[in-house]
């Protein structure tokens, strides 16, 4: 073996043999549970729904988990579906969030319903809303969660429930003395809001960060101009455009048409579901500075 070799060898033995940077944030897998919850239900006001949902959190060094005991929890990020349900959206913020150092909770809001999701999903987003606050309820009597740092993302009819509960409304009528640290929305149907909608609106805000993520060729809103305009009058709200982009960019499963009455800024008709990989993982890059920065982690 040659002398090179041998000091290739050596230094390789010491990057392993070295301990953990201090600060580092998850030396090992995270910890995965399968949780529920009991939430309202608007419909059945008798009947509270019971939500289930996978609960990650992250692995951390022992420095960091000393920190427990000072009351200094980490943070923590709701997850919410689409319209067809539980997909590859979700796990795609998730394991990038987790290798962050931060909690997640990602909700199934069809199950509890008995819904299989596409067509098969309730009237409006707003019957759904109650259970993204009790995912933040659930999250904030945990000892390892921050209550103060809990952001939720959420897509397409997910990131709808996201939108609204940015609102003030929401937050008093289902969050008590809880609110949301920070929003993400992708594609969450702009031309919708002050529509006439029941329930469906974007104003008196929390004055929490929302972050819109919306692609120049979707066909809810047939294009970002709905998006741009929604955002525009509020300092708290920011934007992404993603060219070349459908709806559901990040979906990073084969592309679909579906059949949506809230299509095409209400007319209804043909959606692109089209994934783009670059765009996909540009998009978690965004969202990643945006709640590493929100929640505490910069």
């Amino acid at each position: 073996m040659t002398v090179t070799r041998y000091v290739l060898l050596a230094c390789t033995a010491l990057i392993f043999s070295m301990p953990a940077v201090a600060g580092t944030i998850n030396t090992g897998h995270p910890t995965i549970s399968y949780v529920s919850f009991e939430s309202p239900s608007i419909l059945s006001p008798d009947n509270p729904l019971t939500i289930s949902g996978q609960l990650r959190i992250p692995a951390k060094d022992a420095r960091e988990a000393s920190n427990y005991a000072n009351g200094n929890g980490t943070p923590a990020v709701v997850v919410l579906h689409g319209s067809a349900g539980l997909d590859s959206r979700g796990i795609l913020y998730i394991e990038a969030l987790n290798d962050a150092g931060i909690a997640t909770l990602e909700i199934d809001m069809w199950a509890a319903r008995g819904l299989s999701g596409g067509g098969d999903r309730p009237a409006l987003p707003t019957l759904t809303v109650p259970d993204a606050y009790s995912a933040l309820k659930y999250l904030s009597e945990m000892p390892a969660i921050d209550k103060n740092r809990i952001g939720i993302i959420g897509f397409s009819w997910g990131g709808v429930v996201t939108m609204l509960a940015a609102t003030q409304y929401y937050t008093n009528l289902y969050g008590g003395d809880l609110s949301f640290a920070a929003h993400v929305a992708n594609y969450p149907i702009c031309w919708g809001y002050h529509a006439g909608f029941p329930g469906i609106f974007f104003e008196d805000l929390t004055g929490k960060p929302v972050l819109i993520q919306i692609g120049d060729r979707d066909d809810y809103d047939e294009g970002s101009g709905p998006c741009e305009a929604l955002a525009a009058p509020f300092a708290n709200v920011s934007i992404n455009v993603y060219k070349k982009s459908y709806h559901a960019w990040d979906r990073l499963q084969p592309a679909l048409t579906v059949i949506d009455p809230f299509s095409h800024r209400g007319a209804g008709g043909d959606v692109a579901i089209v994934p783009n990989p670059g765009k996909a993982f540009q998009s978690r890059s965004n969202v990643m500075q945006f709640f590493e920065a929100e929640l505490g982690l910069e």
